[in-house]
């Protein structure tokens, strides 16, 4: 059978967000498959064919899990993101149905926004911008720096190395923590498993959270942990929010323990507008912008990981990135 006759009855969801002539690859790319556009905030949705539900075998792009969970004959979902916890909650995705993300996409991204966190942090930079705000001209003493410090990673993925890489090139010393340490990961000068989280913790000046969503790593900075940091070290999380209890963080930083926090992801998230964490002149905080589209270079890795996989899933190949 033609290729083109195989893939006739394939239809296919494309929310992915499109440059100049990448809808027309993936025209190409279906080799005849029915293939409805939409933008990544679902403009369009409401023009697709009412059965589309019932009819839609691919999804390429963050639809809502919702939308996802009425799709009867799904076969293959990709992802924009990274991250895919959203999809593996009970009732959203069939046993049938593939799931694939976009890791190694974000590494670049994430991890420089990590650095420049953990930078402006040592050097007070969001404090004296509080000052400039109300036009006061007041040093605030001394600072950090990166060199020969200790920074502990923990996972040492696409992102976590990445960061690490950007740390060991300004002279720290860098300590990774994955669940199987006889894994090496690059610029890491030493690796270690979560169970040795413990004893590592009060020998780090920057402790940088680059973790997936994982049952066990749920509220892995807990009080506890926190308070067991250096008084002066730095924490940045970048990875997945529930990672650290956000509600010990703001009593951590309050009784004047930790030098700077910066979180570009949280627990709730966002974080709700009387939460402490906003009150804190230490804490800086950004809205999940670390990864998605802020580097036009993570929006083509993720461009070139999903046309691979359309061209694998309509040949029959095995899929990159696959998680289930």
């Amino acid at each position: 059978m033609d290729v083109v006759e195989k893939n006739e009855q394939v239809c296919i969801v494309n929310a992915l967000p499109m440059e100049e002539g990448e809808r027309e690859r993936f025209i190409d790319l279906a080799q005849g498959a029915q293939q409805w556009f939409i933008t990544p905030d679902q403009e369009g949705l409401e023009t697709l064919p009412k059965d589309w539900h019932e009819r839609v075998n691919i999804v390429l792009g963050n639809l809502p899990p919702a939308d996802i969970a009425k799709c009867s004959n799904l076969q293959w979902l990709q992802t924009e993101s990274a991250g895919v916890n959203a999809y593996q909650k009970p009732g959203v995705l069939g046993p049938q149905v593939k799931l694939t993300g976009a890791s190694g996409a974000y590494g670049k991204a994430v991890s420089e926004h990590m650095f420049a966190m953990m930078w402006a942090l040592m050097k007070h930079l969001p404090e004296y911008r509080d000052l400039q705000d109300r036009k006061q001209w007041k040093p605030l003493g001394q600072t950090l720096t990166p060199s020969e410090s200790t920074v502990l990673v923990l996972g040492t993925g696409d992102i976590g190395s990445h960061f690490a890489q950007l740390a060991h090139n300004v002279g720290a010393h860098t300590v990774g923590v994955r669940r199987n340490p006889e894994r090496s990961a690059p610029s890491i000068d030493d690796m270690h498993s979560f169970e040795d989280l413990d004893q590592l913790l009060p020998q780090a000046d920057v402790v940088a959270l680059a973790l997936p969503a994982a049952a066990d790593t749920h509220y892995l900075m807990n009080e506890q942990r926190l308070q067991a940091m250096k008084e002066r070290a730095i924490l940045i999380n970048a990875g997945r929010g529930d990672a650290v209890d956000c509600a010990a963080l703001a009593r951590v930083l309050a009784s004047g323990h930790l030098w700077g926090v910066g979180l570009d992801v949280s627990d709730p998230e966002p974080l709700p507008a009387d939460h402490p964490l906003w009150a804190q002149d230490r804490c800086l905080i950004t809205p999940h912008v670390a990864g998605g589209a802020s580097l036009p270079s993570s929006h083509a890795k993720v461009i070139d990981i999903v046309e691979s996989n359309l061209e694998r899933f309509l040949a029959g190949k095995d899929l990159i990135n696959r998680v289930q």
